[in-house]
């Protein structure tokens, strides 16, 4: 029985090493447990999830810009579609990039926008935002 209980808290000891190891947050942790959470500790959660997704618009260079306004009218005079990557503002200095994939309809040079048109959807993009263009 001694020989028994000395295997059971060898093994208890080699788990609690292993176990140390890896540390998990106290908010992530209070959502895998069995616990109760307000519905109001749930939602900033993930709010603050979501804010950690948030990035600062990138800085661009002259030269790039006039690329991306090359491409741009190149797409729209020879009917090719491209991809368009801009900034999309959130909260305070911070947004999200979003990608966009189709044909560039029209260029709006009063208002500084693209119409980009797909199959689903029609985007209006504001040329002050776009960060990357693909052919």
């Amino acid at each position: 029985m001694a020989a028994i209980r000395a295997g059971q808290h060898d093994g208890a000891r080699s788990m609690g090493t292993k176990g140390a190891g890896i540390m998990v947050s106290k908010l992530e942790n209070m959502f895998a447990a069995n616990r109760f959470v307000l519905p109001e500790q749930r939602e900033l959660y993930l709010q603050m999830k979501e804010d950690e997704k948030l990035v600062p618009m990138p800085e661009l260079e002259q030269d790039e810009l006039e690329s991306f306004h090359y491409q741009l009218r190149d797409a729209g005079r020879e009917d090719y579609a491209v991809a368009i990557t801009w900034w999309r503002h959130e909260k305070n200095n911070l947004g999200t990039t979003c990608m966009m994939w189709g044909k560039v309809e029209w260029i709006d040079p009063n208002s500084r926008r693209v119409k980009l048109l797909t199959d689903e959807d029609v985007q209006w993009i504001p040329m002050d935002t776009i960060i990357d263009v693909r052919s």
